[in-house]
């Protein structure tokens, strides 16, 4: 069962959420559906012929991100692919939050990688597979 449809994410420079986002989103192959002034897109939408599909949106807000830690955790396809997604962010003005590596207090193939994006978004790539 997919259990999101949507999430929103609140940056206040939508600009730097751009840079940051459209390299993160590559590695994990997430499309950029949209691009716009006000907001930018990554995923699939659902629509009736697709229902199954997911859709990450950055919008700006000026309200700070405060110590709440907000977590957005993206699903990746390989280990590999979580190292991809943690090297771009680096490049991309974000920050280690967790290098790649199993966790395995959460189970004994875990493999993430951790990242806090340029507004102070926590956001996390995944890999369940075990290798």
């Amino acid at each position: 069962m997919q259990l999101l449809d949507h999430v929103s994410i609140a940056v206040p420079d939508i600009d730097a959420a751009r840079v940051f986002y459209d390299a993160i989103m590559q590695p994990l192959g997430a499309t950029k559906v949209y691009d716009r002034a006000d907001a930018i897109g990554y995923g699939e939408r659902c629509n009736a012929a697709d229902t199954a599909s997911t859709c990450v949106a950055i919008y700006p807000d000026p309200a700070p991100v405060a110590a709440n830690r907000r977590h957005w955790c993206f699903k990746a396809a390989s280990r590999a692919h979580v190292d991809a997604f943690f090297a771009a962010g680096l490049a991309a003005g974000g920050r280690s939050d967790g290098e790649p590596g199993l966790r395995p207090h959460y189970h004994r193939d875990y493999y993430a990688a951790f990242l806090v994006d340029p507004a102070g978004n926590r956001v996390e790539a995944v890999c369940h597979a075990a290798v």
